[in-house]
């Protein structure tokens, strides 16, 4: 077997919305790095919808290197999607993802394939010392990686950065939309893989506009939420709404008993004084029979859900690199969704 032949070792695969300026030099960068370790790699351009240019250099880049591909989507998808295009056509054994924006320093990816090494299924990043803004970037970021830390128990202090290193078969089982991607370390957990993190230096943005904001933060933080119910609560909904449903029911039924036994025992007239109550009990009754039908539902869509195909969080315009292997394919394959 010829080393053309051999397996691919290393995906880098790297998200671009609108940064043709850092293209040639992270080009550069990444393949003066991967040329210094044993074993074939690729490095995957995904054009996010780019409107600069972008795709046109990538383009360029993959015409004249074939170790490159470059997926361009129809449209911006956002930074999840575009990782996940990036992860469904890449090929190698471990998956680099990285930010394109020359935030990531490609010469610390050495360091987390030593930690793969050492027998990690996923290696994260850790930005010990932030370079952006303290009380819009900083500030957030703290607070969802502690939420973040306690609610999936996997102890990470970063788990907002894209720069990360996967084993092929963790992403395989991991279905991302929203702004998963950043969660992938505590859905692996929770699917039994192991956790890592190396320290690395978070540069500051040299080209270009920065597309976070505080409005990501809020969305980030209502992920949190849906995280969480992922993690406990998606094989068995009804285990989440009916506590709070028959939580629900006790208390309205006790507000019950207790108007009924005050008109049986004192006599007391129910709607003159007892009229609030009554009504406060009436509705913890109703609220708790719809918690417990919308656990019995989610039972059923859960049920679907683990059953049915899986349907992409994407569509790919075109397809650029690895000669005949790309042709006329503009969509990736659908794979049936896993069985829990």
């Amino acid at each position: 077997m010829s080393i053309h032949d051999s397996p691919i070792a290393y995906s880098v695969v790297v998200p671009l919305y609108n940064e043709r300026e850092s293209v040639p030099q992270l080009y550069v960068k990444i393949i003066d790095v991967m040329d210094t370790l044993e074993g074939r790699y690729e490095i995957v351009f995904v054009d996010d919808g780019s409107k600069d240019g972008t795709f046109r250099l990538l383009s360029e880049i993959a015409a004249d290197d074939q170790r490159v591909v470059v997926v361009r989507l129809r449209r911006n998808f956002g930074q999840t999607a575009a990782l996940k295009a990036g992860f469904d056509h890449s090929r190698g054994g471990i998956i680099i993802s990285m930010d394109g924006d020359l935030q990531h320093d490609p010469a610390e990816i050495p360091r987390f394939i030593e930690k793969i090494g050492e027998g990690y299924d996923i290696v994260s990043g850790w930005r010990v010392e932030r370079t952006d803004a303290w009380l819009t970037r900083q500030l957030p970021s703290r607070v969802a990686n502690w939420i973040m830390a306690k609610l999936s128990r996997v102890e990470l202090h970063d788990f907002g950065t894209t720069f990360k290193a996967y084993r092929r078969e963790i992403l395989s089982e991991i279905h991302l939309y929203g702004e998963l991607h950043r969660f992938i370390p505590a859905l692996a957990s929770w699917a039994g893989a192991s956790v890592a993190e190396v320290p690395i230096t978070n540069i500051r943005r040299q080209s270009g506009k920065s597309n976070y904001g505080i409005s990501r933060t809020i969305r980030v933080l209502l992920d949190l939420l849906s995280v969480k119910f992922l993690l406990d609560y998606s094989t068995r909904p009804l285990q989440f709404f009916g506590a709070v449903g028959l939580l629900c029911l006790t208390g309205g039924f006790g507000i019950g008993f207790w108007v009924f036994a005050r008109k049986a025992f004192l006599d007391e007239g129910i709607l003159a004084n007892h009229g609030p109550l009554i009504i406060l009990g009436t509705a913890l009754v109703m609220g708790g029979i719809m918690f417990i039908s919308i656990g019995l539902i989610g039972e059923l869509l859960s049920r679907t859900y683990y059953e049915s195909q899986n349907k992409p969080v994407y569509t790919v315009r075109e397809f650029i690199g690895r000669g005949r292997a790309g042709e006329g394919r503009t969509e990736p394959p659908r794979t049936a969704g896993a069985g829990r």
